[in-house]
């Protein structure tokens, strides 16, 4: 090392040590945020990440910081695709270096990415994929999950089917197959008589039914009444194009999960049709989502959305994991979340320790026949609580 270089240093040194406490700006806090914001989930995709930045926004304060550290998202559009996902989750953790990420929309690229979080030894928190698979077989102790899985949507829809005979109406990938296999597992465990007589998987894009309903009406006009049609699909709903060839005509009654308010809208001629929801704006009563309803209304001029409040509860669980461990690190960060409580838009989440997922209430809602508005869809019969959905431990931890 010669003068010229020595002299810089010494006096950088010089000079660093006579800064006060706090004056050399701790590093910034990283967080991914993986959507799918273009393809068939697009829609969702957004309302996640309008969601998890007013999370962020709410629960700082405005000041976009933990523990004094500056906090700054980073957002990847995978496509939905598995491929891409894994490759964006990589580089988030890689080359951007992030503390922790959030992701995916769908639950096939959601799943391609739980390896990436226990190669890199990274946090990944799962919003808004459900599949049960994800805190299930295909789970790591680095992956954990706000969104709700296809169990606890399994769960609370059983609650509502007592007897009689059911179809399922599916989406032919890892989401819709979950789904109904959640569906028949949670018809045994809370006890119902239903028997599940038809399932039915049509493709992602499917715009065409008709064949479809065919086989479903010709499955169930015969059975056990009720006869009832659970329709699960991520996306623009079919329900109306099932609901316009007449099932009521074989005593079929249509059980949609709950949707996306512009798909909801839809359903305005099927007053009375009752089926069990994530969330609905106007369901929970708390400071939270008042804050967020009406400041959602204000920007938007529409309330926020199942997938909005999704987002924004991953928001809450990223600020209250960091800032009860103190930092980005992740044996900390672990610690912190295993069996953490976060409030939420829905209200107060836990994340189980046995498997990472949020234990959270679900909502039993009934189509609205006197409408105020465009947004005033759904009326509550029961907020159903957490303690009510058993959801089984499917990982081997």
């Amino acid at each position: 090392m010669n003068k010229r270089t020595i002299l810089p240093v010494a006096v950088l040194a010089a000079f660093t040590a006579t800064l006060p406490l706090g004056a050399i700006a701790a590093p910034d806090l990283k967080v991914a945020l993986i959507a799918g914001k273009t393809g068939v989930l697009e829609a969702y995709a957004k309302e996640t990440e309008t969601g998890f930045m007013m999370g962020l926004e709410y629960l700082t304060g405005g000041k976009m910081e933990i523990n004094g550290r500056k906090l700054k998202v980073i957002v990847k559009d995978d496509q939905s695709k598995p491929d891409l996902g894994r490759t964006l989750l990589a580089e988030a953790y890689g080359d951007d270096k992030v503390d922790i990420a959030v992701g995916t929309s769908s639950s096939g690229s959601a799943i391609a990415m739980l390896p990436v979080a226990a190669e890199y030894k990274k946090v990944l928190i799962v919003e808004p994929a459900v599949a049960d698979a994800i805190t299930g077989d295909k789970w790591n102790r680095y992956i954990f999950r706000t969104a709700r899985n296809s169990m606890q949507d399994a769960l609370s829809a059983a609650a509502l089917l007592k007897g009689g005979s059911v179809a399922y109406l599916a989406q032919d990938y890892a989401f819709g197959k979950d789904a109904i296999k959640a569906g028949k597992e949670a018809l045994a465990a809370t006890g119902s008589k239903a028997k599940v007589v038809h399932e039915e998987y049509a493709p992602q894009t499917a715009t065409d039914f008709t064949a479809s309903a065919q086989r479903i009406f010709a499955a169930l006009k015969d059975k056990p009444q009720p006869r009832v049609l659970g329709i699960v699909w991520a996306g623009p709903s079919p329900m109306n194009k099932i609901a316009d060839m007449q099932p009521a005509r074989y005593g079929i009654a249509l059980a949609p999960g709950g949707n996306i308010l512009p798909v909801m809208k839809t359903w305005r001629n099927y007053a009375g049709t009752e089926g069990t929801i994530y969330y609905y704006y106007d369901f929970p009563k708390n400071k939270m989502n008042d804050w967020f309803v009406a400041e959602h209304m204000k920007r938007f001029k529409a309330p926020p959305d199942m997938f909005t409040a999704g987002g924004f509860a991953a928001a809450s669980a990223v600020v209250t994991a960091l800032k009860k461990a103190g930092s980005g690190d992740t044996e900390k960060l672990i610690a912190a979340m295993e069996g953490m409580d976060f409030d939420t838009p829905k209200g107060k989440m836990s994340f189980r320790k046995q498997d990472h997922q949020a234990m959270q209430s679900m909502y039993h809602f009934r189509i609205k026949k006197a409408q105020k508005d465009e947004w005033d869809l759904l009326e509550l019969v029961r907020e159903i609580p957490a303690s009510e959905l058993p959801v089984p431990v499917r990982n081997k931890r």
